[in-house]
């Protein structure tokens, strides 16, 4: 199924604090007041119909524990797939290259991680400047290709806090 694509790149949630509990960085898990909070905001989402196929996701605790949230708040619920490319180790050319082996999906959620995920969406654009993503925030890009061919058109960015507030 070619394109367009809508691609939904989401920063994880609010976590635990870094520190002697969390001596693995990569299995530091969301907080309580973190899985709150993206619940209420996917339910926000959700709100203004937004539908994903697939929630494509850094393989550590605290992405994939957002993923799950996004997932299990939208109708239908999307699969899941963990990714590395989108660990904050990983590589635009890698996150394409992941992308295109969904490319039969239309509308696909990327959870990531600063400052990479802000780089990528920047990327995909056409800016030079990364986008900033507050924990939870949402942007939707779409893109005619994927591979992209030439910049996407950013549709809109919410940070959670409008999305919370689009729940109501």
């Amino acid at each position: 199924m070619p394109g367009p694509y809508e691609l939904y790149f989401i920063r994880h949630a609010v976590a635990e604090e870094r520190g002697d509990a969390w001596p693995d960085d990569n299995k530091r898990p969301l907080s309580e007041d973190g899985m709150s909070r993206m619940r209420k905001a996917v339910r926000g989402l959700a709100r203004v119909g937004v539908t994903v196929e697939v929630v494509l996701t850094s393989p550590l605790v605290r992405a994939r524990q957002t993923a799950d949230i996004v997932a299990g708040g939208l109708n239908p619920r999307p699969s899941i797939v963990n990714i590395d490319s989108l660990a904050p180790a990983g590589s635009y050319a890698a996150v394409v290259k992941d992308l295109e082996k969904h490319a039969r999906k239309n509308r696909i959620a990327l959870v990531g991680h600063e400052p990479m995920i802000g780089e990528l969406a920047a990327r995909l654009i056409g800016s030079r400047h990364p986008i900033e993503f507050k924990k939870g925030a949402v942007c939707r890009i779409d893109v005619d290709n994927l591979p992209p061919a030439g910049p996407g058109d950013l549709q809109w960015m919410l940070p959670p806090k409008m999305m919370r507030a689009l729940k109501k």
